[in-house]
């Protein structure tokens, strides 16, 4: 008898000082529950959470916005000269915006059509990529739970991380080239320094570095379908493919979409591993959206800060129009769908 109170005298003594604490706080709690109501009490729970994302966020873009109406090297604003739209205006002045050449600030247009094409490839072989992998992962497979992991762990790795080790597996002298000798390549490929190559091995890269995270996604999705829709679909002799269009792909919608808004916004902002792995080169080749604003803000020569804040305002409401209209058409299937 003694023997089985001993634990919950224990808990029981080690729960003394917080329930202690707990009334302390429970008295002020109850007294502005009683003058603001459930409202209030929201509003309290909040007010830290929204503390926080007014200084780290809010305050931020706002700065942001200032620096793009100034002009000049200097970092602080008071130090700074008022120039109003003419940042916005010499990022936009060319005489053929198909041609980076042809523009005032030809790093800019360049940087933005490797990105556009970047976003297109990457997205596209990303979303492809992860549905299979997650299509994989749902079947019965022998240590499924293993191979999940596998395929998990390189979101796990600092975007730094694994620029290095892909830096070392494709450089000249790296342990691709060398598994290629062992199979009769005599001649070392250039992946880092051929332009082709090189734009190629940046989708690569950030497609294996962040896959994982959307085949969770997806594989969540897959496993919240039930299992008696295709039991049905198997008794009828429907045929995988159009049990996988009829069934699947539409009830896998709603996560699609996440990772659709997902892989576009992060395909945007790419930056880390592309610029340990190339550092935007060999010339400009991999030079993205991302590293003009850094290096036009803070590791060029002659810096331009206010010119790096209108950038990145054009680049966060080109992300913002893409994804509401994502969105939009997503909440159009859901009501089609509810029709």
């Amino acid at each position: 008898m003694s023997t089985a109170s001993s634990p919950s005298r224990l808990s029981a003594l080690l729960m003394t000082p917080v329930n202690f604490v707990m009334r302390l706080i429970d008295v002020p709690l109850r007294g502005l529950q009683k003058s603001t109501g459930i409202g209030g009490m929201a509003a309290f729970f909040l007010a830290p959470n929204m503390l926080i994302f007014g200084i780290f966020v809010l305050l931020p873009l706002v700065i942001n916005f200032v620096y793009s109406m100034t002009g000049g090297t200097a970092f602080f604003l008071a130090e700074r000269n008022f120039v109003g739209a003419d940042q916005y205006a010499r990022l936009f002045t060319c005489a053929d915006y198909l041609d980076p050449m042809s523009c005032q600030e030809d790093a800019f247009w360049t940087a933005v059509g490797n990105t556009f094409w970047f976003v297109i490839l990457q997205v596209a072989l990303m979303i492809l990529t992860a549905l299979i992998t997650a299509l994989i992962l749902n079947r019965d497979l022998a240590a499924r739970s293993f191979w999940r992991a596998v395929f998990f762990f390189p979101v796990l790795l600092s975007p730094v991380v694994v620029g290095l080790i892909w830096k070392w597996i494709l450089q000249r002298q790296g342990l691709l080239n060398f598994i290629l000798f062992q199979f009769g390549d005599t001649e070392p490929y250039t992946w880092l320094t051929d332009r082709t190559w090189t734009f190629a091995a940046t989708i690569g890269v950030s497609i294996w570095a962040h896959m994982g995270f959307y085949a969770l996604i997806l594989l969540a999705g897959l496993q919240a379908i039930p299992k008696d829709l295709y039991e049905a679909a198997e008794m009828d002799g429907t045929k995988p493919a159009r049990v996988f269009w009829r069934i699947t792909l539409p009830l896998l919608a709603p996560n699609l979409l996440v990772v659709v808004v997902l892989a576009l916004i992060r395909a945007v902002q790419i930056f880390d591993e592309v610029y340990v792995l190339t550092g935007g080169g060999p010339g400009t080749s991999t030079l993205y959206l991302t590293q003009y604003i850094y290096e036009t803000g803070f590791a060029s020569a002659l810096r331009n800060p206010g010119l790096a804040a209108a950038a990145s305002i054009l680049m966060g409401g080109v992300l913002v129009v893409l994804t509401l209209i994502q969105l939009g058409i997503g909440r159009k299937n859901e009501n089609k769908g509810k029709r």
